[in-house]
């Protein structure tokens, strides 16, 4: 009976089902969509700080909804990682459109994803904010299992 009663804590490895929905409604992701739980370690930053803080106390079974502020979340949306490139520094043959995705490395070879915003015949506006900064993120969380 006392397995039951158990509650997640930091260092607990879970495995749950999600929902995550912005605040129109719009579903951006589940657990459905990847056919699999969310299988993760609390407190190891893992995932965003409002999912990892969100489970924390939940016991086996239990259903919640967790509301997920920009600040802890993907931060809040910044103007100044928006910037122009000209378009001449993209392959010529490469059709560029509003909404496409790619990677790009930093100066510290690390990878980010970066959104094009905008395209013009003399330049390409790319975004660096990550596609949720400055969103109000809704997650129904299903703890499914406590691994042990």
């Amino acid at each position: 009976m006392e397995f039951f009663l158990k509650s997640v804590k930091k260092g607990d490895k879970i495995k749950v089902e999600y929902e995550g929905t912005l605040e129109d409604g719009t579903v951006f992701d589940s657990s459905k969509m990847h056919n699999a739980p969310l299988e993760f370690t609390v407190g190891e930053k893992q995932l965003i700080q409002g999912f990892d803080n969100g489970v924390i106390g939940m016991k086996v079974g239990e259903e919640k909804e967790l509301v997920i502020q920009p600040d802890e979340g993907y931060g809040e949306y910044n103007p100044e990682f928006v910037k122009d490139m000209p378009r001449d520094s993209f392959p010529s043959e490469q059709e560029i459109k509003a909404g496409m995705m790619f990677m790009a490395e930093l100066q510290d070879g690390k990878q980010v994803p970066v959104r094009i915003s905008d395209v013009t015949e003399e330049k390409v506006t790319i975004d660096l904010n990550p596609p949720l900064a400055g969103k109000t993120l809704i997650f129904k969380v299903k703890l499914l299992e406590i691994v042990e």
